[in-house]
């Protein structure tokens, strides 16, 4: 046990590296999944169809594809992810000493991943607005999208939060992989890098990057036990 305690710092820095990614991809999965949402509730036929396609696809394939075709097929393809040098995310990327190719192949694997079950969730909670509250948004004459801002969405973001939780939270636990797809310095990376290059026992390391994992998800997950506690009461 003592790898815990010599290696510490490289324990914090796998850490910090994996939980960079995590919010970062976590913000791109709630703005991707929401607009996946509204095209998967539009009332034009093609939109429905494109939403419910990405839907179909990225919930139907297993992430670590979704990881291959990003580490090894965008770069063969001659990407380096510069499309995300976008003003202010690549300034992000730059204070955070994070600004590497895979880095950015994973952030995109884990947001479009992710974005599919993050639509579902909103969609979950689209549903659970009466379908009485839209229509009489409709009789006063709103829009779609009026509908949507003013009426719908306020409403299905309270029914969202655990579920909208509990994928983050297997977001999370997904980031696992990122180590194993050219990120270098992650929790699972640095585990790699502990066992095979430094010779500490397995064992050990494993515990650790356990509890890595357990700082970021045990109190993400006692907090939306906390909220659906609150909501159970105040629906009675």
């Amino acid at each position: 046990m003592n790898v815990l305690i010599d290696k510490f710092d490289v324990f914090a820095g796998g850490f910090w590296l994996t939980l960079q990614i995590c919010v970062l991809a976590a913000i791109g999965a709630l703005i991707l999944g929401a607009v996946v949402a509204v095209l998967r509730i539009s009332p034009v036929p093609p939109l429905r169809a494109v939403g419910t396609a990405y839907v179909t696809v990225f919930r139907n394939m297993p992430l670590t594809v979704v990881m291959f075709f990003a580490a090894f097929a965008l770069p063969a393809l001659g990407s380096n992810a510069d499309f995300l040098r976008i003003p202010g995310l690549e300034v992000v990327f730059t204070r955070l000493g994070t600004d590497l190719p895979y880095f950015r192949f994973a952030l995109i694997a884990l947001t479009l991943y992710t974005a599919a079950f993050v639509c579902e969730a909103l969609r979950s909670g689209i549903n659970a607005v009466p379908p009485g509250q839209a229509e009489a948004a409709r009789s006063l004459g709103l829009t779609f999208g009026q509908n949507l801002r003013y009426v719908v969405l306020p409403q299905s973001w309270k029914a969202s939060i655990v579920p909208l939780g509990s994928v983050i939270i297997a977001m999370i636990k997904n980031s696992a992989l990122i180590g194993f797809f050219g990120v270098v310095g992650d929790l699972s990376q640095s585990a790699d890098q502990l066992t095979s290059a430094e010779g500490y026992a397995f064992i050990p390391v494993a515990i650790g990057i356990s509890i890595g994992y357990l700082i970021m998800t045990v109190p993400l997950g006692a907090l939306l036990d906390r909220i659906e506690r609150r909501q159970a009461v105040a629906a009675r």
